[in-house]
């Protein structure tokens, strides 16, 4: 695709370019500790290296019982320790939870519907259910628990550490820098006399670590100053170091819109160039030949800030994802609370806030492409096919916003 070519393409098929784009450039495995795995993608599946549990265990604190009552114990067994055979009838030895259950056991007894007698002997009516896990209960030895492309948080962390594992094999995350284009901007101070603050370099990096990617501190350069020298300069610096650079501004063919011309003269070719797509036109996506043979990408967001994100949603997110070795991210779908209406021959994604079950969804104000005060308040894009429109109570897609924990206040 060339930088002339700017008819635009449908959404869902710049979400999938993206996506295949970044598959086919996944990043190489390495292996790390099981803390430093967090956020990260198994590169390999994860599978049960031994039985879980690996051999019965006590659920409660009691009895293991073996014969009929009343029984005589013989000994105790505690988490972590080895439990000798049960071998006589009328037998028993107290047990803690978490602790072997001894071979020749019949039955656990809980300690508080025992009883004992002025001879030491216990009696009591174990319950009909057992009282124990049994060996591969959880999962049996070599058995899949997680495939490839599993991105991994504190609880696949958990199992991985169940299993007994000390490290994993995972995808190495993608580095990401940001530049910000742009005269106009100011990096601090209050906006005016023509002016205005740079809300994306501030929060461009926070989206890009929640979809995996790395962001070193320094990552974020601008404003670049608008010339063509200046903007090659940038990039070349940027995608020396980063699989991924993300622009923000400049996307158009203005008089001072250079990063068409920049990527040209940095041999560029074009994965996606202008999307049918309201808010987050136009937006772009290019690979760009790295010295080494691997491709880097770059990302050209539009320099409204609703857009930017919409931008990123459509594109970085699917690259990120296939640069893990992920599947493509999914949309939900959820009841339209209001009306949405549609944009012509346009995808629409309207700014919506879920409700507390997260099955219905209801457009929020303050949507602008240039406005950031919806986008706090929403969840995620209600998403408006092409010449269609919304009623309250259709079933419509949901593409949610990466939230860090739960519902915003």
């Amino acid at each position: 695709m060339s930088a002339d070519d700017t008819t635009p393409i449908g959404w869902d098929e710049a979400r999938m370019l993206a996506y295949e784009a970044g598959r086919a450039a996944a990043r190489p495995a390495e292996v790390v500790s099981l803390p430093d795995a967090d956020g990260r993608t198994l590169a390999e599946p994860l599978r049960a290296l031994t039985d879980l549990p690996a051999f019965a265990t006590s659920s409660i604190d009691g009895w293991a019982v073996r014969g009929p009552q009343p029984w005589r114990p013989v000994g105790r067994v505690l988490a972590g320790g080895v439990a000798a055979p049960l071998a006589e009838e009328g037998t028993c030895v107290e047990i803690a939870t978490g602790a072997m259950v001894p071979a020749g056991a019949e039955a656990l007894l809980r300690v508080e519907e025992s009883t004992r007698d002025d001879a030491g002997l216990v009696s009591g009516v174990p319950r009909p259910a057992p009282e124990w896990r049994l060996p591969g209960e959880e999962a049996a030895k070599d058995e899949e628990l997680f495939p490839a492309g599993t991105a991994i948080d504190p609880a696949v962390i958990g199992v991985a550490a169940t299993c007994g594992y000390e490290s994993l094999t995972v995808r190495r995350a993608p580095r990401a820098a940001v530049r910000i284009f742009g005269d106009e901007l100011l990096t601090a101070g209050t906006p005016g006399a023509g002016r205005v603050r740079d809300s994306l370099g501030p929060q461009v990096p926070g989206w890009l670590r929640r979809y995996g990617a790395a962001v070193e501190p320094g990552a974020v350069t601008g404003p670049i100053r608008d010339t063509l020298e200046a903007h090659v300069d940038a990039l070349r610096d940027a995608l020396a170091t980063a699989d991924l650079v993300c622009t923000t501004g400049g996307t158009m063919h203005g008089p001072v819109d250079h990063l068409h011309p920049a990527l040209a003269e940095l041999g560029a070719d074009y994965i996606v160039n202008t999307v049918a797509v309201r808010p987050g036109f136009p937006m772009l996506l290019a690979r760009v030949p790295g010295a080494d043979g691997r491709p880097r990408f770059l990302a050209g967001l539009p320099g409204n800030p609703q857009s930017a994100v919409i931008a990123l949603l459509t594109l970085v997110a699917p690259l990120l994802a296939g640069l893990h070795g992920r599947p493509a991210p999914a949309l939900h779908r959820v009841e339209a609370a209001g009306e949405v209406p549609g944009r012509g021959g346009y995808t629409h994604l309207a700014l919506a806030r879920l409700d507390h079950d997260g099955r219905s969804a209801t457009p929020v104000g303050h949507v602008g492409s240039a406005m950031l005060r919806g986008l706090s308040n929403a969840h995620g894009f209600v998403v408006v096919r092409p010449h269609t429109r919304a009623a309250a109570g259709d079933l419509v897609p949901f593409l949610p916003l990466p939230l860090v924990t739960g519902d915003r206040p």
